[in-house]
């Protein structure tokens, strides 16, 4: 990607994972609010499922980053110069905090204003992506980049516990205003490491390369990898789009929707990252991306009888909740990002790494502006048995997928 200074001294692996990692926890907390704690708060304030949905629309910037990932990259890598991430990643964490501060004081309704502010808060915060997975990617040596994806996994799962969970907890007991302040104020404290640690250390080099969408998709490798990504995806998260109205309209309060989603988050989806490394180490990616679609559609089954027997104990319907949305989604989400760096070119990794990541954005969209549809005219039945569907049609396709990958 670049012609690296032999004089310039690497920084340490871990100082790296710390920057990356408050990054793409910060980042997480942001997208734990908007998908998982904003449709909680507006299903208990009385708003239809079907207006609810529309909060998957704040994915699009998300869905469309790819757009401008190169002019991104370039202006990060100039021809010579200074690594421009710490620039990038400083403005955007800042624009980020107003937006939230705007969003304490209008409110969670009227809807439409808060998915404008929201997509313009996403708008960035995928910018700010571009420049965090490139700058991990060309930093990290190709041996710590496992670790690496683990920062981008269990940071992610963490910040929607933050997001999901603690967020919840403070608008039942401190309000809406307060809560959101508290998260603007901790995506601050989360960027601070990369804005002050090795992101500012950085020396001139020269670089001959400029990154493109064309050169990413005239390989085999990028084009399959975005079907595999577009259908994994949708046998995963389409099920889950819900699932927080679910909850409320089954009894929970706030509360226990936040706490239980953040110990959820925290320990089970922490626990499965780890779990996936593993498992893809000692099974291949493959195996456990299909194992993972199996036991997926178990649950969105199990869900769809939850819907309709509504005497089931609640701490059984949580329990199934937290093992679906936190543990076999983070294990499944393992395998399927480390594939994507497997099939990324380290000349331009951010932009095919951002090129999986949007397909993956798009398919959750389309599931989230879908499944609330459809449970709000059919019910939570049919949206989950109608998920299950998919996820049972996605296994063999996967197969497909993946043996033409690695042929």
């Amino acid at each position: 990607m670049l012609q690296q200074n032999p004089l310039a001294a690497k920084p340490s692996p871990a100082a790296v994972f710390v920057a990356v990692g408050g990054l793409y926890v910060g980042q997480s907390v942001i997208g734990g609010l908007t998908f998982l704690g904003l449709p909680a708060v507006l299903r208990t304030a009385g708003l239809p499922l079907d207006q609810i949905g529309l909060l998957y629309l704040v994915v699009l910037p998300w869905a469309l980053k790819f757009l401008w990932s190169p002019h991104v990259e370039r202006y990060r890598l100039p021809p010579v110069g200074r690594n421009r991430s710490r620039i990038i990643v400083g403005a955007g964490i800042a624009t980020c905090a107003c937006g939230l501060a705007t969003l304490a004081f209008t409110g969670p309704s009227p809807v439409s204003v808060a998915i404008v502010i929201l997509s313009v808060i996403a708008l960035v915060t995928a910018t700010v992506d571009i420049a965090c997975d490139g700058y991990a990617v060309e930093t990290l040596a190709a041996e710590h980049h496992g670790w690496g994806n683990a920062a981008q996994v269990g940071g992610s799962y963490l910040g929607s516990a933050i997001g999901a969970g603690l967020f919840l907890v403070l608008v039942e007991r401190s309000g809406w205003t307060s809560a959101t302040l508290v998260m603007a104020g901790l995506v601050i404290l989360l960027a601070l490491p990369f804005l002050f640690g090795p992101a500012a250390k950085t020396v001139a080099q020269t670089r001959d390369h400029l990154p493109s969408i064309r050169n990413a998709l005239k390989r085999r490798e990028v084009r399959t990898g975005l079907l595999v990504a577009a259908v994994y995806v949708a046998a995963q998260k389409w099920g889950l789009a819900m699932l927080g109205p679910f909850l409320v309209d089954y009894g929970f309060d706030l509360a226990t929707i936040g706490a239980l989603n953040g110990v959820g988050s925290m320990i089970i989806g922490f626990a499965g990252a780890l779990l996936g490394g593993t498992l893809v180490r000692l099974y291949g990616a493959s195996r456990v991306l299909l194992v993972a679609i199996f036991v997926q559609t178990a649950l969105l089954c199990v869900f769809a009888y939850f819907s309709v027997h509504r005497d089931v104990s609640q701490w059984v319907v949580m329990a199934v909740a937290v093992a679906s949305s936190s543990g076999i989604m983070s294990i499944g989400f393992v395998a399927l990002y480390a594939c994507f760096m497997g099939w990324s070119d380290p000349r331009q990794a951010g932009v095919d790494f951002t090129l999986f990541q949007c397909m993956d954005g798009i398919v959750s969209m389309a599931g989230g502006l879908g499944a609330g549809a459809i449970a709000e005219k059919f019910g939570y039945q049919a949206s989950f048995a109608l998920a299950a569907i998919v996820s049972v049609l996605a296994a063999p396709v996967i197969f497909l997928l993946m043996r033409r990958q690695n042929s």
